[in-house]
């Protein structure tokens, strides 16, 4: 199986910045896509960013030109630098992968870290 670890969460004034980070570990055969997702209270979860193997990302319109996804594909990391954040990008930020464990390499699965918590005051 594979497992998400997130670390990097916490408080921030708005205006700050913080870097969220995602390893994946288990016994993986490949990675597709990783990502961030969150979910603030009363709302549904929602993508953050994405990041393929091959380098393409997709970010949601909210945090374009705040927030920056990168990846370390041999440490099966993912990243997310977080700056000039606001008051509503308080949330659990979600590690989200794509990936194919070595007991079904052939099938690709859905992971979720934990979440971490990220709260941005006024």
């Amino acid at each position: 199986q594979v497992q998400l670890v997130e670390s990097g969460g916490g408080l921030v004034q708005a205006g700050g910045s913080l870097r969220l980070s995602c390893a994946a570990s288990g016994s993986i055969f490949s990675i597709n896509g990783m990502g961030w997702y969150r979910q603030a209270p009363g709302k549904q979860r929602e993508l953050v960013a994405t990041r393929t193997s091959g380098g393409g990302t997709n970010y949601a319109d909210s945090v374009k030109g705040r927030f920056t996804i990168s990846r370390n594909n041999a440490k099966n990391t993912v990243y997310l630098q977080m700056n000039s954040l606001k008051p509503e990008d308080t949330a659990v930020y979600y590690c989200n992968c794509e990936a194919s464990p070595r007991s079904d390499y052939m099938r690709l699965y859905n992971y979720w870290g934990q979440g971490t918590q990220v709260t941005v005051s006024s």
